[in-house]
């Protein structure tokens, strides 16, 4: 197996193991944010907020590792966006997923020191866990404007490099296109109360998008042309072909 086909196989596994990590920190913390009481909820799920920030950082990590195993490819058709690609998913991305977790993680011992405070100190408290509610908002308000730029570059890079079908980067544009302004800009100018339609408009694309990528990258690698016909001097384009079809 050679090194391209290695790198799919393994980008795909990153992009899957990073969404359902994605997805699970929302459905465990979900309930405990949305509390009406939520430093007694947080220091009631101690446990399951501390999974939470594990399970962000866990997406959040694999995420990053994508944009650095895609830039020895990636550069050969477009060494700018690869850079940018890198950047933004590999780098600042990270650091919003960071910040999400740090805030939440804060958010444990505050809870316990307002359960064992006086009742007059409760305001105190409160509004410390408001502001730090308020922190990992933001943060995930900066993914959502961080993520879909990077995945742009990431999307309109494999278009034009036909590593995979077009038909898949087309829907990526598309998606992340709907997720920067529907989730990433809404959000920044604070209208979050969208009706459910929108909000599924605004992230199930390119949910659903990556996923079929990352199958596909596991199933069938990148295109053996595409490959081949920007590998550098030294590589044997026939070998490379061949070993990935």
């Amino acid at each position: 197996m050679n090194t391209s086909r290695k790198t799919a196989i393994l980008v795909g596994a990153l992009f899957i193991i990073g969404t359902l990590a994605g997805i699970l920190s929302v459905v465990v913390t979900t309930p405990i944010f949305e509390a009406s009481d939520l430093l007694t909820k947080v220091a009631a799920n101690e446990n399951q907020m501390a999974l939470g920030a594990l399970l962000v950082l866990v997406m959040g990590f694999a995420l990053a590792v994508v944009p650095v195993l895609m830039y020895p490819i990636a550069k050969r058709h477009n060494e700018t966006l690869a850079l940018g690609y890198v950047v933004f998913r590999g780098g600042l991305e990270t650091v919003t997923y960071l910040g999400w977790a740090i805030s939440s993680l804060l958010l444990v011992p505050l809870s316990q020191a307002y359960v064992q405070a006086e009742a007059s100190d409760a305001s105190y408290f409160q509004a410390l866990g408001a502001l730090f509610l308020k922190a990992g908002e933001i943060s995930g308000t900066l993914t959502a404007i961080v993520f879909p730029l990077g995945a742009l570059m990431f999307y309109y890079l494999l278009y034009q490099s036909e590593l995979i079908p077009r038909w898949i980067s087309v829907w990526g544009v598309i998606g992340v296109t709907l997720h920067l302004v529907g989730t990433g800009l809404f959000g920044m100018f604070g209208l979050t109360d969208l009706p459910m339609i929108l909000q599924l408009v605004a992230v199930l694309p390119i949910l659903v998008q990556e996923i079929v990528m990352a199958v596909w990258l596991i199933a069938k690698g990148f295109n053996p042309a595409a490959v081949a016909s920007h590998s550098p001097k030294g590589f044997d384009s026939a070998a490379i072909a061949s070993g990935a079809a």
